[in-house]
């Protein structure tokens, strides 16, 4: 009987879609991730504290789109239709 009153509240909720982002929104989001697969992506970080001394860390990250050697174009183009159901409304910008 729980699992039936659990199940009900869920199905409302599967039925809910998210309108679409607004193109511009798509555009932003699709950037990061076109950039992601043009290649590796990290950060290091060194710092002094009175504390904790000397600190330091360093992270480096790698997307599937990368590792599968996807266009970073078709990557954007890709996620935008996917996002939206339309063609992007500008190219993208990649490199900052």
């Amino acid at each position: 009987m729980m699992r039936l009153a659990a199940l009900a509240l869920l199905v409302p909720l599967a039925a809910c879609d998210l309108p679409p982002p607004d193109p511009e929104t798509a555009a932003l989001r699709c950037e990061q991730r076109a950039r992601a697969a043009q290649g590796p992506t990290g950060t290091v970080a060194v710092g002094i504290n009175n504390r904790d001394g000397l600190r330091s860390g360093a992270s480096i990250g790698v997307t599937s789109d990368f590792l599968a050697g996807r266009d970073p174009l078709a990557v954007y183009q890709d996620c935008v239709v996917r996002a939206t159901g339309e063609n992007p409304i500008r190219p993208p910008r990649l490199r900052q």
